[in-house]
Parts: C-alpha cells; sequence; structure tokens
C-alpha cells in the first residue's frame, strides 16, 4: 500500500484532474489525501473516490503544515509528497518503490524530472546557500549554476545529491513520520531544503534515480509574483538562521 498527498491553492482543475489520475492508475493499494488550502471548496466535488480523502482547510495554512495534517493517517510503508502538476505513468511509482527496499539507508527517492516539452529539471542540487539564491534570481553566475545544479556531472546515473527539489518526493514513511513531517516555520519554499538536512542528521540519504521519469509543470511563482517572492525570501531567512550561512 501507498499513500500521496497533494496540497492544493487554487488549482487549475484539468491540471490536478492529470495529476489524480496518473496517481489512482498506479497498480497498488493506495490512499491520495488532497488538502485544499483554497479560500473557496470549489474543487471537492470532482473528487468523490474511494482511494481519495479530501481535507478543506479554509485559507492557506501552508504547504508543509498542510502536509503535516495527514501524518496521523499514514499507515503505509511508502508516502508520497506530489505536487499538483506532475504527470507519470503507472510503472513509476512501482520501480521507485523496488530501488527504495534495496537502500535501507535512504529516505526518500526522486525520479528523473521533465518540463513538459523533455527538456531536463535539474531538481538535485546543493544545499542552498544565501549567494546561491541571489544567484538564481539575477543570473549573476552560470558556473556556480552549474556547479550547484551537479551539470558536471552524468545525470543519467542515480547518485545521492545533497539537496533534491520537492515535486515528487516518494519516503520511507516511517522517516518522514520520525522526523515529524516537514518543518512548519516555513510558509513556502525552502521545506523540501531543510527536510534534506534534516535526514542527512539522522545519518540517511536522499536518491535520486533516473531511470524512471515523471512530468512537472514548474510554475517557478516566486519568479512571477511579488508576494511569493516574499515567501520565499522569508523562508530563506528562516532556514540560513537554522542551518547557518
Amino acid at each position: 500500500m501507498i499513500t500521496a498527498s497533494v496540497v492544493l491553492f487554487n488549482e487549475n482543475l484539468e491540471t490536478i484532474k492529470k495529476t489524480v489520475d496518473s496517481f489512482l492508475k498506479t497498480p497498488l493499494e493506495k490512499k491520495l489525501f488532497l488538502i485544499d488550502n483554497s479560500p473557496e471548496n470549489r474543487l471537492e466535488k470532482y473528487f468523490k473516490h474511494p482511494d481519495i480523502q479530501y481535507f478543506f482547510t479554509g485559507k492557506n495554512i501552508g504547504f508543509g503544515k498542510a502536509h503535516n495534517l495527514v501524518l496521523d493517517e499514514l499507515d503505509a510503508d511508502f508516502h508520497l509528497i506530489l505536487n499538483p502538476d506532475v504527470t507519470f505513468s503507472p510503472n513509476v511509482i512501482l520501480d521507485l518503490i523496488t530501488e527504495l527496499l534495496n537502500n535501507t539507508d535512504v529516505s526518500f527517492i526522486t525520479p528523473k524530472v521533465l518540463f513538459p516539452n523533455k527538456e531536463n529539471q535539474y531538481v538535485c542540487r546543493k544545499h542552498p546557500t544565501f549567494f546561491d539564491l541571489i544567484n538564481r534570481k539575477f543570473k549573476i553566475s552560470k558556473p556556480e549554476t552549474i556547479n550547484n545544479e551537479y551539470r558536471n556531472q552524468d545525470l543519467e546515473k542515480s547518485f545521492c545529491p545533497e539537496f533534491i527539489h520537492g515535486c515528487f518526493m516518494l519516503f520511507k514513511t516511517a522517516d518522514f513520520k520520525s522526523l515529524g513531517g516537514f518543518d512548519e516555520r516555513y510558509f513556502l519554499y525552502l521545506e523540501d531544503a531543510d527536510i534534506c538536512r534534516e535526514i542527512q542528521k539522522i545519518e540517511k540519504k536522499i536518491l535520486y534515480f533516473p531511470n524512471v521519469e515523471i512530468t512537472h509543470q514548474h510554475q517557478k511563482g516566486s519568479s512571477k509574483s511579488l508576494k511569493l517572492f516574499i515567501h520565499h525570501l522569508s523562508s530563506a531567512i528562516k532556514y540560513f538562521l537554522k542551518w547557518g550561512f
């Protein structure tokens, strides 16, 4: 059995339907938790399904806190943290579970991630630094970006990076629960970087596994919205105060 959680906030109905459909086609016993942070409950009626449990929070409580709402409900061996704009084939989760079972020291696994045009998304990263965040925003140094995203190594081979951008994080549920889920001090952004640090603290690893792939639209909201950029900046301050610059 596997569980998955998706946090929603004013999502496009057709986009989230494709994500939900991808998960429901996985040939395993499953349960999907949809946690809706939108101000209006306009989506629940479209997701009446025996394998779906819908939570409407009535307000935006944040990404990590919303995922953590279902911590006590997780009773499967594996739990997927899934973005609402991701699609994948039915075999993907099965292949990832097989690889997880072969790696006792790995807490979560992520596949190759592609844009809809099939270009690669560089989800593997070094731990964030202050300069890295500035560089990503203003594109000061391309060599630094290449180094930070592991582009100077063969990304067609599995390896354990420091940090994986979290659009599709397949956890061993026991590890996710032992960490207490995400640090809820982050409203949005960097909660994935933070949990990678926490995994490192318990002397476990995260695994990038490019033998299977998913498609992620990746909206890059903080580069388009001042409000989201402020959320990103606030999370960065919390992250660096916690982990250092």
